[in-house]
């Protein structure tokens, strides 16, 4: 179903210095043959090692294959790809195609140069079967506007062997997981139940809502832009923040993505909340064996509530209205879904990347990948949790400024007016939904 029509005007600074890069200006070059190859240029933005050489691989597979399209590649970063991307673009110094997540798509498509690639996404559904959950997002009133490529989930990551060793299962409730973070705490010998990252961050905004939408507050803006976050299920989540934070390290004020991992796989917390980075590293970082690595999805307020995971997907957008260069572009999308490619490229991080389409998820070349193998089921925890994910600003319809949310962390500022303000949870909640309000009437 098309989704409601973004009409947000851009207000991201535009000439603050150019990405490093080639431009989109150019339709092609001459190549050893004579022939004239069509040159495609992407821009992605996930710069840690594993992956830049997963997306390069694919590229390098990808060029072999062809004799008429040649793509190539330059790094961005997501810490200033919302200033940066678009000064360039404006500067006419961008790509041809540009990775995507959904708010940031709202963002390029405000600039009016992305570029409605419906037929090319239709025909791709039909081959490889899209989840909905993957595409709607880029589905806007008047075109679609990316290509799901892969997806993200989290869920409750917890050390087996820490469980046993207390006699406890693991958390499916709030209740319950406060009463295991608590029995699995002891501060003296530096152990904790919990980490928990609670800085002004992406991490901070994703944690707190996966908890907001487990416990029945999903809808935190429309596309109307109408804010609706102060709900009960917000207070819930809130609450059980400030409890949780009683049963983790002093320090999580500072912590993003990567120290609950480390002190999990140390052995010095016993949970923490996130998404399947954490099969890659968790054997030999902890010393110890798979199997004391499980998760289950993400605990519910109550049983009225279902397990709600944040979940999002990457994809790539088209900027080039050139003809050849879409041409191009469709031939190299269904090369990147393909089973040729898509297994391999998505265990450039096993579990963290997972599949956005039907047949993705069965091929054998991502499913019988070594780290994969060990954890089965978690595995299927980490699917299952992406098929029922819910992303803020996209529950309902897609909404034009969740950029003026997302970009200054107003989830996180939320959840600071309690642990730096002292605000309580109610407090907090009200808090968030006035400076949400203000920032979308911007």
């Amino acid at each position: 179903m098309k989704k409601r029509m973004i009409s947000a005007v851009l207000t991201a600074a535009m000439i603050s210095g150019l990405l490093a890069g080639c431009g989109g200006g150019s339709n092609a070059s001459s190549g050893d043959s004579g022939n004239e190859k069509v040159q495609l240029t992407l821009w992605h933005m996930e710069e840690t090692d594993t992956r830049v050489q997963a997306f390069q691989e694919v590229i390098d597979k990808f060029n072999e294959s062809q004799s008429d399209i040649e793509v190539s590649v330059a790094v961005q970063s997501w810490d200033d790809a919302y200033t940066k991307v678009p000064s360039a673009i404006q500067a006419g110094n961008g790509p041809d195609i540009l990775q995507a997540i959904p708010d940031f798509c709202t963002v390029i498509y405000d600039m009016g140069v992305v570029q409605d690639i419906s037929d090319i996404v239709d025909e791709l559904d039909e081959k490889y079967s899209f989840h909905e959950s993957a595409l709607s997002p880029y589905v806007y009133e008047d075109g679609t506007y990316a290509v799901p490529v892969f997806g993200m989930a989290q869920v409750l990551w917890y050390r087996q062997d820490m469980f046993d060793a207390a006699g406890l299962t693991p958390p499916t409730t709030f209740d319950e997981l406060i009463q295991c973070a608590e029995a699995l705490t002891d501060k003296e010998a530096g152990q904790y139940g919990i980490a928990l990252p609670a800085s002004l961050s992406m991490a901070t905004d994703q944690v707190l809502y996966s908890l907001i939408a487990s416990a029945g507050g999903k809808d935190v803006i429309n596309a109307d832009n109408e804010v609706t976050f102060d709900n009960e299920g917000t207070v819930a989540a809130l609450e059980l923040y400030q409890k949780l934070l009683e049963y983790a390290p002093s320090d999580c004020d500072t912590y993003t993505w990567g120290e609950p991992q480390a002190l999990l796989n140390q052995g010095k917390i016993a949970m923490a909340i996130e998404k399947g980075q954490y099969l890659s590293t968790f054997e030999s970082e902890s010393g110890v064996a798979a199997e004391n690595l499980q998760c289950v999805p993400i605990p519910v307020l109550d049983e009225s509530c279902t397990s709600t995971s944040i979940y999002y997907s990457n994809g790539f957008m088209l900027l080039s209205d050139d003809e050849q260069k879409r041409e191009a572009a469709k031939t190299f999308f269904d090369f990147m879904l393909s089973e040729e490619a898509y297994g391999d490229f998505l265990n450039a991080e096993p579990g963290l990347f997972l599949p956005v389409t039907e047949a993705g998820g069965e091929y054998s070349t991502w499913r019988d990948n070594e780290i994969l193998q060990k954890y089965p089921e978690q595995v299927d925890t980490l699917l299952a949790s992406a098929s029922t994910g819910e992303l803020f600003g996209f529950t309902d319809g897609i909404c034009s400024k969740i950029g003026s949310i997302t970009g200054p962390n107003l989830i996180a500022q939320t959840l600071q007016q309690i642990t730096v303000n002292g605000q309580t949870p109610e407090e907090a909640a009200a808090w968030g939904q006035t400076a949400m309000e203000e920032a979308v009437a911007e």
